[in-house]
C-alpha cells in the first residue's frame, strides 16, 4: 500500500474506486488500524459513488511511531482526569486532524466527505471545525464530545481501556477478542470468527501498544468539544449504537445536539463496533448525508 509525507510524518493509506467519484475520508478510532475498515464496506460505498481513503492513524498501523515520545501510564492518566488536572500529551487530536487534511493535500483532494469512527469521529469534528473548507459533509460514529458531563463507558468496557495487554502473539490475539466481544454489546449476536480474523490480520500486521497509550492521552489532553462544535456548518450525520458500553448513547445525541441542522440516528442493538447487519443503515443514512452537500 502507498504512503504519503503529510505533516511531517508518513501516512500509509489505501483507496477503493474511482478518484473521479465524491471523495470520502475514513477515519478508525483508538489504536486501531485503517483495516478495521472493513474492505467489503469499503466496496459498498463504492458503489454509493464514493472514492474511499482509509489510512493509519499515526502511532498505529504502518504509519510514523513516536517512539522516542515514550509510553504515558493509562491508569495515571485517568486518576488525572478524575482529579480535573490537565493532562500533557506528545500530540493533540488537533495533530491528528492536521495529518488527515495533510493526506488529501498529497492526494490533490480539496473537499472531501469525513466519516469517523470513535477516537477517528472526534477527529473528524475536530477537522470540521478547524478546516471547515474542507469539509463537504461529516458523519461522526461512535464518538462523543468531551463533555465530562456525560455517562461513563460500563465497568466491563472501562476495564478494557486500562487492562495490560499479555505477551505473546496467541495470548494478544485471544485477547483482542475478548476486547472485541465487550464492546461489541449484546445487541447483535457477535461474530467470533469474523472478529478472530480481524485481530490476528491487525496484529500480523503491527502490534504497537505505545501507540495506543499516546492516542489516549491526545483524547484525554482535549477536553470538551461541545461548544467549539457549534461552529460546524457541513451536513452532520450522527450515528451511534443503542447498546454502546463503550462510549454510551448520550454521547452520539450530545453530539447531535450540539451541531444546528444535524441528523441522529440512533441503530438499535448496535454496540462499538459496524458489524455487517447494521450496515444497510449505516450506507444509506452516509449516502443521504452526502447528498446534502
Amino acid at each position: 500500500m502507498p504512503k504519503a509525507k503529510a505533516n511531517n510524518i508518513e501516512i500509509e493509506y489505501d483507496t477503493f474506486g474511482d478518484p473521479l467519484s465524491r471523495p470520502l475520508l475514513l477515519i478508525m478510532g483508538l489504536g486501531a488500524q485503517m483495516i478495521n475498515w472493513d474492505e467489503e464496506l469499503c466496496k459498498k460505498l463504492v458503489e454509493r459513488d464514493f472514492y474511499v481513503i482509509r489510512f493509519d492513524n499515526r502511532d498505529v498501523g504502518l504509519s510514523t511511531k513516536f517512539d522516542e515520545a515514550g509510553e504515558p501510564d493509562i491508569l495515571k492518566l485517568y486518576m488525572q482526569i478524575q482529579k480535573g488536572e490537565k493532562i500533557e500529551a506528545v500530540y493533540t487530536l488537533e495533530d491528528m486532524a492536521d495529518d488527515a487534511i495533510g493526506l488529501l493535500d498529497s492526494l490533490n483532494i480539496d473537499k472531501a466527505h469525513i466519516c469517523g469512527m470513535s477516537m477517528g469521529g472526534m477527529i473528524a469534528q475536530v477537522i470540521a471545525c478547524r478546516h471547515p473548507s474542507r469539509v463537504l459533509s461529516l458523519t461522526s460514529i461512535s464518538s462523543s464530545t468531551g463533555n465530562p458531563d456525560l455517562p461513563r463507558p460500563k465497568p466491563e468496557a472501562m476495564q478494557i481501556l486500562i487492562k495490560p495487554v499479555p505477551t505473546g502473539r496467541e495470548a494478544i490475539i485471544e485477547e483482542g477478542v475478548n476486547r472485541m466481544r465487550i464492546i461489541h454489546g449484546n445487541g447483535i449476536p457477535f461474530d467470533e470468527d469474523r472478529s478472530r480474523r480481524f485481530v490476528t490480520a491487525s496484529y500480523d500486521r503491527s502490534s504497537y501498544r505505545a501507540g495506543y497509550s499516546r492516542q489516549i492521552a491526545a483524547t484525554l489532553s482535549m477536553g470538551n468539544r461541545k461548544p467549539a462544535l457549534a461552529s460546524i456548518k457541513a451536513p452532520t450525520l450522527v450515528i451511534h449504537g443503542s447498546e454502546d458500553p463503550l462510549m454510551p448513547p448520550d454521547g452520539g445525541k450530545d453530539t447531535a445536539e450540539a451541531i444546528t441542522g444535524s441528523d441522529l440516528l440512533i441503530i438499535e442493538g448496535m454496540g462499538h463496533s459496524m458489524p455487517p447487519e447494521i450496515w444497510p443503515q449505516l450506507l444509506d443514512a452516509v449516502t443521504k448525508n452526502a447528498s446534502k452537500a
